[in-house]
């Protein structure tokens, strides 16, 4: 007969703290971003130093820009030590709900100084047009 361990109960507890964790690594290799809107169009700009242009694929889809990639290392480590290392390598990937009145098939994308510039264009105003609707005689 295996008897239930008593300490079965505080399990989920010890693990509480790796919860997170998947988020925190999400953020960690998020791209910081600016987002910012004028009249025509909206504007987000995504810092990706050190990234090459072939190595950023850009998305749209259900109304989602996402913006994902590689910051590839090229760290030569043969006769040195380092003291510390700050820089980010690794896969990221950064997804934009877009507003409703955003255009999904006028976005245009730049690549300039580590700098992602993403112009999506919103649909024209539409305004509300008056129709006459015909009566007829049963």
């Amino acid at each position: 007969m295996v008897e239930k361990s008593h300490t079965a109960g505080w399990l989920p507890n010890v693990y509480e703290p790796l919860r997170h964790i998947g988020q925190k690594v999400a953020d960690w290799f998020a791209p910081p971003s600016d987002a910012s809107a004028s009249d025509q169009c909206y504007d987000i700009d995504v810092e990706l130093p050190g990234v090459k242009t072939e190595d950023v694929d850009v998305t749209v889809h259900n109304n989602s820009l996402t913006v994902r990639g590689e910051k590839r290392s090229q760290r030569q480590e043969s006769g040195r030590s380092f003291f510390f290392s700050e820089r980010q390598f690794g896969a990221f990937q950064r997804t934009f709900r877009l507003p409703e009145d955003a255009d999904a098939n006028s976005i245009e994308a730049a690549f300039d100084d580590g700098v992602l510039h993403l112009k999506v264009g919103k649909k024209k105003a539409t305004k509300p047009q008056e129709k006459k609707i015909k009566i007829t005689r049963n």
